[in-house]
């Protein structure tokens, strides 16, 4: 009886992995995280025995090197991926459209489209062709390449899909299944599932029938790693913190023993290193920003007449905006962020300086030095001079003129623990 229960229930565990399906949102800018999100999920539909992936897409492009290690998974998946342009209004643009090419079932929604594969800048026309350089001339073609063999290894439309590189070509769904870049149109999800149902996939050199009549769909969530390299990995937070630690290093050199702002600038500091190293950024641009807070910097120490300043600002501000290509990543800098962080810091800098400049001219407030300029009076006279009382204490004193018991004087000297006074009256 037992031996049956289990039978039983390995029976129907089989059955209850076999429909499911494992769904991922792909959506922004592709880049590490993606890649690393696909990448999980994949594992977990193998751990789950899932029957499909099906991954809804929404982009406008990305990093090609994110984009060639989520096709690597796709293309080595023993299970098939359905990738789906949605919802209406989305769109499959530049790595979009070789990641749909490279899914074993392409489908897209109403109102999307799909196109724009040429790799930036390197568009070539009859007036510009001859300057492009051998190292893009490279990349233009590897891109043509990588395209055709996709669409090679799916069977889909390899003339248009070179013209999207080469052209820059964008359709419409209706146009993409007409010609025959995706296989199917649905209006949902569950209109998907139904065109899915008892179709034939060649996955890993083998048959595979879907069965989507009644699957499961399992959302797949990116755990807290994924949440965390896209969140550094985001241009703005990348440059936020790089910020963050060139200000916090700077603030703990100035006040050793603070230590708070050395721990943040530190940690900092380490996580947009990591940042920088997964995406890629101008090695100028990040001069240009350290050149530029070192000459606001300057302009507290050095009577530039703002000219420091100024030229820190200017320098900061092209450095942030050259930092990284919006053209490669989908994304840059925001123009307000860095407004703001450069008005920021020359208006720091300059209230800095303020009150460095302003400390030089205040009266020394310690120290012996601090006497310089109190009242006392003599307490009694000596035959070398005084007993003047002042600070609380009674001290030996001198004077160029003569003075009585109870007279009030000022200090103008200190010498040898000898106070030099003077009558007040004068």
């Amino acid at each position: 009886m037992k031996s049956l229960l289990l039978t039983l229930f390995f029976v129907f565990s089989s059955l209850f992995a076999s429909s499911t399906v494992v769904e991922l949102h792909v959506s922004g800018v592709i880049g590490p995280a993606s890649s690393e999100y696909l990448k999980n999920a994949i594992e977990t539909a193998v751990r789950k025995d899932a029957q499909m992936i099906l991954i809804k897409l929404d982009t406008p492009g990305g990093l090609s090197t994110s984009m060639r290690e989520m096709i690597q998974d796709i293309t080595n998946s023993h299970i098939p991926v359905v990738m789906y342009v949605s919802p209406k209004g989305a769109h499959a643009a530049s790595a979009g459209t070789y990641l749909m090419y490279a899914s074993h079932i392409a489908a897209m929604a109403p109102g999307t489209n799909i196109g724009a594969a040429t790799p930036i800048s390197l568009l070539p026309t009859e007036s510009d062709a001859p300057q492009l350089s051998i190292a893009q001339i490279k990349t233009f073609n590897d891109a043509m390449a990588y395209i055709k063999s996709l669409a090679e290894l799916n069977d889909r439309n390899i003339s248009w899909a070179q013209s999207a590189v080469e052209n820059a070509t964008s359709i419409s769904a209706e146009e993409a299944l007409k010609i025959g870049v995706i296989d199917f149109i649905a209006e949902n999800e569950k209109e998907l599932l139904m065109k899915l149902d008892g179709q034939t996939v060649k996955v890993a050199q083998r048959n595979i029938i879907l069965d989507t009549k009644d699957v499961i769909i399992v959302l797949y969530e990116p755990d807290w790693k994924t949440e965390f390299l896209s969140i550094i990995t985001n241009p703005n937070i990348a440059y936020s913190l790089l910020l963050l630690a060139i200000y916090g290093i700077f603030f703990e050199l100035l006040n050793p023993g603070g230590i708070l702002p050395g721990v943040i600038g530190t940690i900092a500091g380490v996580i947009a290193l990591y940042a920088l190293n997964m995406i890629p950024f101008n090695y100028a641009g990040l001069l240009l920003i350290i050149l530029g807070i070192s000459f606001m910097i300057a302009e507290v120490f050095v009577a530039g007449f703002g000219i420091l300043g100024i030229g820190g600002v200017v320098a900061f501000s092209f450095g942030s905006i050259l930092l990284f290509d919006a053209e490669t990543l989908g994304n840059s800098v925001s123009i307000p962020l860095i407004i703001a962080f450069g008005l920021v810091s020359l208006a720091f800098f300059v209230m800095l300086m303020r009150l460095f400049l302003q400390s030089r001219s205040l009266k020394v407030v310690t120290g012996m030095q601090e006497m310089i300029g109190l009242e006392g009076y003599v307490v009694d006279i000596t035959d070398t001079g005084y007993h003047v009382f002042c600070h609380a204490e009674t001290w030996n004193a001198i004077s160029q003129s003569k003075l009585s018991v109870g007279e009030s004087v000022q200090i103008v000297g200190l010498s040898d623990l000898v106070l030099e006074v003077k009558p007040l009256k004068e």
